[in-house]
């Protein structure tokens, strides 16, 4: 991390580097347990993440031992020995029924039940909405000092019949957590400057 970089923070470097500039993806976890505890200090940063209309479609499912072992059979061959070793793993989820909630989140809403008439326009938005929340997921976890491994590589309509046959929820991407191994993690790749991706004008 540049001075410059540092001058323009509103964290200390040391919390900037817990959530971005030393966090890695892990890929192999240590038998270290995940707490309820830390479980629940996820749920009390991320719930503070934007969504549009307050809508907050993100839905959560975590899973441990014989669970877990529901869920290994639908992911991608290289992501099983990922989620194996790690302690929980967390499926993230959208519910396709969300405005339902409206009403309480959005009190200010009127008529919030007839927001969204349109199945598949309310789908699109929740997973946008939820995708977003779902970074924050991540951020959170790592605040509380876990390691976590995103992973996109998954049969969704699997997952979905696995865990989701008799609610509305509908599965986004998969995050194993826990303390990464000694050799959990890969070097990093590469980054873009900002000036490949940014236009100021």
């Amino acid at each position: 991390m540049t001075s410059v970089q540092v001058a323009t923070l509103a964290i200390d470097e040391a919390a900037a580097q817990t959530l971005f500039t030393e966090a890695h993806t892990a890929y192999h976890f240590t038998d270290q347990p995940v707490t309820d505890e830390q479980l629940h200090a996820i749920h009390e940063l991320m719930k503070y993440a934007p969504t549009a209309m307050n809508s907050q479609p993100l839905r959560i499912v975590y899973l441990r031992d014989e669970a877990k072992d529901r869920l290994i059979p639908h992911l991608a061959e290289g992501n099983r020995a990922k989620t194996s070793s790690a302690p929980v793993v967390a499926i993230m989820a959208c519910d396709t029924e969300f405005h339902h909630n409206l009403g309480r989140m959005n009190p200010q809403m009127a008529n919030p039940d007839n927001a969204f008439p349109d199945p598949e326009a309310r789908e699109r938005f929740a997973r946008t909405q939820a995708t977003l929340q779902a970074g924050y997921f991540i951020l959170a976890a790592r605040a509380v000092g876990l390691d976590v491994g995103p992973m996109g590589g998954f049969d969704a309509p699997g997952v979905d019949a696995e865990f989701f046959s008799d609610n509305s929820w509908r599965s986004l991407i998969v995050i194993n957590l826990g303390q990464a191994a000694a050799d959990g993690n890969f070097p990093r790749n590469p980054r873009h400057e900002v000036h490949e991706i940014t236009l100021i004008q």
